[in-house]
């Protein structure tokens, strides 16, 4: 699979503008997925706007990006808000090359600041199959846990898809703990993040994708980038054949 990472700069654009900016990324990346931030439709650090922009106009990206998609034969991950049922979740969508969604992440540990007032959290680990590999969804504080990469790997998942919005003062998260993610694991970990300054809020890009050896195999700076890597299941084998973390932890059991 050729993976790409789009690290956006769309502090200040409208959600029109921002499924434009898609569309250009799109158009000089040829890939076979491309993963988007957290919240990228409304963008991350905008207030009360999340509310607004999931009653009046997640839906209308939503179904453009699925005509994008198609069009493109590029198979789309973004973050976005989600009202259901009354209730705003903090979400990621993946959308396949046809155009049909294929799986809808709720983010399932909301942080302290900002989000705590306005998202609720969700209750399901997101894994689903594509291309030959099968992929789990976490966004951002979600990957943070060590406990939540391990369930998806132990479910099966050979790459994890994670959507953030990390800004300046947390560099350890992207430099050092999604490595070891993927490492402990033995996974491909695909970390994607903004880039620029949102309403005063300064984002640390470095967005990366990390094998299963923990090494990086794409990484970015501070500015918009988009990241490419070919990726495949058999890293994956190889790398849990050699350090069998998954299987021995279950010799644990006993004493965790």
């Amino acid at each position: 699979m050729k993976l790409a990472v789009f690290q956006s700069a769309g502090g200040g654009l409208t959600v029109q503008e921002r499924l434009a900016k898609l569309g250009d990324a799109l158009a000089q990346t040829d890939c076979d997925l491309m993963i988007c931030p957290e919240l990228y439709v409304s963008g991350y650090n905008v207030g009360d706007m999340v509310g607004q922009v999931a009653q009046t106009e997640s839906a209308s990206f939503i179904e453009q990006a699925t005509v994008l998609a198609k069009s493109t034969a590029t198979a789309l991950v973004f973050g976005y808000p989600e009202r259901a049922d009354g209730v705003l979740y903090n979400s990621v969508l993946f959308v396949d090359a046809t155009g049909q969604i294929s799986a809808n992440h709720r983010k399932l540990a909301i942080p302290p600041g900002f989000e705590q007032g306005h998202f609720a959290a969700g209750h399901a680990m997101t894994v689903f199959d594509y291309m030959g590999l099968k992929c789990a969804i976490l966004i951002c504080y979600d990957a943070e846990f060590p406990e939540t990469l391990r369930k998806v790997a132990q479910m099966g998942a050979q790459l994890v898809i994670v959507a953030t919005a990390l800004n300046v003062n947390w560099p350890v998260v992207a430099d050092k703990v999604m490595p070891t993610r993927a490492f402990e694991n033995g996974v491909w970990l695909a970390y994607a993040n903004h880039a620029g300054v949102e309403n005063g809020l300064e984002y640390y890009g470095h967005s990366c994708i990390v094998s299963p050896t923990g090494e990086e195999a794409a990484r970015a700076g501070l500015a918009e980038e988009i990241l490419l890597a070919e990726i495949a299941a058999g890293a994956v084998k190889a790398a849990q054949k050699r350090l069998p973390y998954l299987r021995d932890v279950k010799r644990l059991n006993c004493v965790l």
